[in-house]
């Protein structure tokens, strides 16, 4: 087996699970930073707990995201060497301005924040939680950065067979980078408003289902105490207040992702045509959009594929804002890319044995094309189920039914869904490709890689084969970590996150925020 199979394979695990922490991180980092601001201008108690509980759900979750971004790096040396001499003088640029600023002042401050409750004054404790999300969210833009100019390379010149970054302002500025990092971040958003709305409404199932809280003649909410510490009154509003603000959050950032996503996706029509295509299972040129065709879409030839369900006009105007202009097919890109960039691997020793083979301008049809309908299907079930979640619990607490308690439970990972589909559409549907061509007549020429080149020649395939293996153990090995962490605290509640609150005070002091706290206070966010 071509060791460059093994490689990508490697990539492909390790970059997922990681981006699987990546959307909630940013997510919830900002939704945590809202929290805290309402508890510092109303002094609310609901808001105090609010922000420790999330705050140590975002915390666990970035920890875990550190330790999987690591690998990334050194999977560049370790399998992808001339893909990085390649890249390295224009990605040097974006990945410092992401490391020396962004996740410096992301991990500087979020250290002041965990370490700075009744050390640091409230206003500035305030701005660490603020500096940390801000800064985790300029972090995602250096990175999206550097994945965009692999997309479409701009801001370079050729030299001595390699790019050299010419005009930093431009590669900052690609059209492909802001419109990803807009349709990015609306999806991050999207991930951790379902997090706050199906754990809210788990934590309100189980109050109704204790017994905790009831409902009056109209069905309205009647909250009440119960056993157990931090069971009272100002935790149905911990709960309640999430299931809102989570709800909305999500289906304001669905709306989101499709604006940013119908942007980004009449970019990919300009500078990807073939993934687009690809993505449509289109062979022949055409305006009609189709939402389900059958055939062997693993064998990269639609020649047989049938279109059971189209709509007219709308593959044109995805493209194009109108719905009559054609849009290029697979059967007719094909010899274009082939006239432009060759049909087989050059003869050059950088390639190895893959020297001279035929090269494949169609990327896996069954990747991009239901990973395209994945993306959009996972978060559209997501922001739909917040949707009726909120009219549903629009009394104040949710329903006794245990199988909708399931439903928005497993919302939380429809939108996690849609980010990974998103993904894995996007890098997937770029091959043969690991640094596409500009098409733009005014790029530059022929600053392009193909993903056969891109491997380290001097790795072997059994060494490949054995850090593939070891790195999918331990991953495996840190999501069960992850997994039980998030389940015990989540599933702990507020009082997992606020030890001292076996210490508090009776439930006539519940809304005060000044009151005293325990020494737990700031041991309750070391790990």
């Amino acid at each position: 087996m071509d060791p460059l199979d093994i490689a990508r394979w490697q990539f492909g695990i390790t970059t997922v699970y990681h981006f699987l922490m990546v959307p909630l991180t940013i997510g919830l980092g900002l939704s945590v930073a809202v929290m805290q601001t309402l508890w510092y201008r109303t002094g609310g108690e609901h808001y105090l707990r609010m922000t420790k509980f999330w705050g140590k759900i975002f915390l666990i979750n970035f920890i875990m995201g550190v330790a999987t971004g690591i690998v990334q790096e050194f999977q560049f040396g370790l399998a992808w060497s001339e893909y990085s001499r390649f890249v390295g003088d224009v990605f040097g640029a974006p990945l410092a301005m992401e490391a020396l600023l962004a996740f410096f002042v992301e991990s500087t401050f979020l250290g002041l924040w965990i370490f700075g409750w009744k050390r640091l004054p409230k206003l500035v404790h305030l701005a660490c939680i603020w500096a940390a999300s801000l800064a985790a969210i300029g972090s995602a833009y250096f990175i999206i950065v550097a994945n965009s100019w692999m997309q479409h390379p701009v801001g370079v010149e050729m030299v001595d067979g390699r790019p050299r970054m010419t005009d930093v302002v431009a590669v900052l500025t690609n059209n492909t980078a802001l419109v990803a990092f807009a349709h990015t971040v609306t999806g991050a958003f999207a991930v951790g408003g379902a997090m706050l709305f199906g754990v809210g409404w788990y934590h309100l199932w189980r109050r109704r289902k204790d017994g905790v809280d009831t409902v009056d003649a109209k069905g309205y909410v009647i909250p009440g105490a119960g056993k157990g510490v931090g069971r009272d009154v100002v935790e149905h509003k911990v709960w309640f207040r999430s299931l809102v603000i989570g709800g909305w959050i999500a289906v304001v950032a669905f709306a989101g992702t499709a604006i940013t996503g119908d942007a980004q996706g009449k970019l990919m029509f300009e500078q990807q045509p073939m993934k687009m295509a690809a993505a449509e299972a289109a062979c022949h040129s055409g305006t009609q959009f189709s939402v389900l065709s059958v055939g062997q879409l693993g064998s990269r030839d639609c020649s047989d594929m049938v279109a059971v369900f189209e709509v007219p006009g709308l593959l044109s105007f995805l493209a194009n804002n109108d719905f009559d202009t054609p849009v290029k097919g697979v059967n007719e890109l094909t010899p274009e890319y082939q006239q432009k960039y060759g049909t087989n691997l050059p003869d050059n020793p950088i390639y190895g044995d893959r020297a001279g083979q035929a090269i494949q301008y169609v990327p896996v049809m069954e990747v991009t094309y239901w990973g395209f309908r994945m993306m959009i299907t996972f978060g559209a079930l997501s922001a739909l189920a917040c949707f009726l979640g909120l009219i549903i619990t629009r009394k104040g607490t949710v329903p006794l039914s245990k199988p909708l308690m399931v439903s928005a439970v497993l919302a939380i990972l429809a939108p996690f869904g849609a980010n990974s589909a998103g993904w894995i559409f996007t890098e997937m549907g770029r091959q043969p490709f690991v640094v596409a061509p500009n098409p733009d007549p005014s790029g530059v020429d022929q600053v392009f890689m193909y993903t056969a080149a891109a491997v380290s020649p001097g790795v072997s395939f059994g060494e490949i084969l054995f850090s593939l293996i070891a790195l999918t153990l331990v991953y495996a090995v840190l999501a069960v970590l992850e997994v039980g962490l998030l389940l015990k605290f989540i599933r702990g509640g507020v009082a997992s996150a606020m030890p001292e609150l076996a210490h508090a005070r009776s439930d006539d002091d519940d809304d005060r925020g000044d009151r005293p706290k325990g020494d737990g206070d700031v041991l309750a966010f070391a790990y």
